[in-house]
């Protein structure tokens, strides 16, 4: 931990204008350039051999430092929301995940790794590790693992499954007053088809969730509106509740255009995210390294009960033992995709969350390294996926 601490005090004023210079430049899903080249040129400085336009994104990357059997898989998140910026306080991710890289290759030799820090694109929508997951980018790595700022610190984050659609209806104009007969109202198809969902909710199971918006109603009053489309996240406990979900979810935008005599069509805006699977061995030696530097995480009979939204984390959780815990801010009662948020996250307690974020990172990669039956698990684990095809 010493050694560790000693590297992260010392690029610390680096990792600050990282996040700092990000934050003052939101970029949407799959448009970061400013951040992934920022980003990419610090792992360079840092002697890390850099990759980009990892599985054909644009903006994803990998900086590889070590060569050790280990492979260790730091993840850094840099899309901004639109509209409020970085609200979800991606800027700290991407600088925790640069520090913690950076302190790991320090010991890397030591400890027999490869260390790896890879840039993620379009957490926030599209699903950059799910696309990069699906394209053999992580195949071979031991372990991986991010953190993610929030109003508290949790080790083992609870997160939901989530399928991100757009509802496209297909009508037909007429004018609105002089021949509204002749035309098929694309607009009133999605008026139904949130009325039933608004029905749905009560029959709902536990842990699920739906929410949307109308993301085109129709272009003038007195046009009858021949497209108009809804956006909707859905969300469950797992992906069989998903499963269900969609289902039910999907019969009430069908019934929308049976009502209203359109036609319609649901489409994938992202990749479905799974739920997150914390890896027991790196959320134990995270806990450790967090209380160690003098952290509080939410005791662990708790963390369950802490409602959070949803990752595509979770989808390289279920192919490669995983950890995204989260690290408190002071917010003054904001919280996670807010514009107070979005000001909290270029604060001092972000600045101290960084640090904090990338030694609890780093000395959680390291502890499981040093342990043996830890070690062996990991590798063995990479070796059977590896002779299973991969984390594909």
């Amino acid at each position: 931990m010493e050694a560790l601490t000693g590297t992260v005090d010392r690029v610390w004023g680096e990792l600050v204008a990282v996040s700092h210079e990000i934050h003052a430049r939101p970029e949407l899903a799959f448009e970061e350039r400013f951040a992934a080249a920022l980003l990419t040129d610090a792992l360079a400085g840092h002697g890390f051999a850099v990759e980009r336009r990892v599985a054909d994104l644009e903006t994803a990357f990998v900086g590889r430092s070590g060569t050790g059997p280990l492979r260790v898989a730091v993840f850094a998140e840099y899309d901004a929301l639109p509209g409020i910026g970085h609200a979800c306080g991606h800027n700290i991710i991407a600088a925790t995940a640069l520090g913690a890289g950076v302190a790991l290759a320090s010991v890397a030799d030591e400890l027999g790794l490869t260390v790896e820090v890879y840039g993620t694109p379009a957490e926030e929508s599209g699903g950059g590790k799910v696309l990069m997951l699906h394209r053999g980018a992580f195949d071979g790595v031991a372990c991986a693992g991010m953190v993610h700022p929030a109003p508290f610190d949790v080790v083992r984050t609870r997160t939901l499954a989530l399928a991100d659609l757009a509802i496209r209806y297909t009508g037909r104009e007429a004018h609105a007053s002089a021949a509204p007969w002749a035309g098929r109202n694309a607009g009133d198809a999605a008026t139904v088809a949130q009325v039933a969902l608004g029905l749905l909710r009560q029959h709902l199971e536990p842990g699920q969730q739906l929410h949307g918006i109308v993301s085109d109603g129709g272009a003038a009053p007195n046009v009858v509106p021949a497209g108009a489309e809804l956006l909707y996240y859905l969300r469950a406990d797992d992906a069989g509740s998903l499963e269900r979900l969609a289902a039910r979810a999907g019969d009430c935008f069908a019934a929308g255009a049976l009502a209203a005599g359109c036609t319609h069509a649901v489409t994938e805006v992202s990749p479905a995210y799974t739920e997150l699977r914390s890896d027991d061995g790196l959320a134990a030696a995270y806990r450790a390294a967090a209380v160690a530097i003098g952290r509080e995480p939410v005791a662990p009979e708790f963390e369950r009960s802490i409602p959070l939204g949803s990752t595509d984390m979770g989808n390289v959780s279920h192919a490669v033992p995983s950890i995204h815990p989260l690290i408190g801010l002071e917010t003054d009662g904001a919280v996670t995709h807010q514009p107070e948020f979005t000001a909290v996250a270029a604060g001092e307690s972000a600045d101290r969350a960084v640090r904090d974020g990338a030694l609890a990172l780093a000395a959680a990669f390291a502890a499981v390294a040093e342990d043996e039956d830890e070690r062996v698990r990991l590798l063995t684990g990479a070796a059977r996926r590896g002779s299973d095809g991969g984390g594909r």
